[in-house]
């Protein structure tokens, strides 16, 4: 016989299965951190004019830094049910490794911290999403087929939780 695994519960939806902002009124503030990425996959070509200063748009990775930070602290106004933090810090940084076939990824990494009553999860990957949307904003005249992939959260600490990281998975041979 098998046990059964306790199915989590949706946290923004109340009795009735309408949605509902989570009262986070009893929660005592702890300090948190959240660690997200995104990956922006383009050919060298438009990576190397990209780094190199040469969009006549302006500097692509400074935008994005901006972007993702600006972005960061409106999550609340994109996303319903998110609660208005105080944000402490925000950082967005950048990456570039070759992805093969003349492409480039370029790994976008965002945190965000706080001391609050609940997490900076989605400040973390909003910053990282809007990064890479601009990105693509500003590079699709050179590359117009870019990929923006993996919005995802790596790590988070902090809160009743604590500290969880996502696991690594392990590269087969010939991957």
């Amino acid at each position: 016989m098998t046990a059964k695994r306790k199915q989590p519960a949706l946290s923004h939806l109340d009795a009735e299965g309408r949605a509902s902002m989570v009262d986070v009124a009893g929660k005592a503030p702890s300090a948190r951190e959240a660690v997200a990425e995104a990956t922006v996959v383009m050919r060298s070509a438009t990576w190397e004019l990209a780094a190199a200063g040469g969009n006549p748009k302006g500097d692509v990775v400074a935008a994005a830094r901006l972007a993702g930070i600006m972005a960061a602290k409106r999550t609340p106004g994109l996303i319903p049910l998110c609660h208005p933090l105080l944000l402490s810090f925000v950082g967005v940084e950048f990456s570039a490794r070759p992805a093969g076939r003349g492409r480039t990824a370029l790994r976008i990494l965002a945190t965000a911290r706080c001391a609050g009553q609940t997490g900076v999860e989605m400040e973390a990957m909003t910053a990282a999403a809007v990064a890479a949307l601009t990105v693509y904003d500003m590079c699709k005249a050179a590359d117009r087929w870019m990929s923006v992939r993996e919005v995802r959260l790596l790590a988070k600490s902090g809160g009743k939780s604590g500290a969880v990281r996502r696991p690594v998975a392990k590269r087969q041979a010939g991957a």
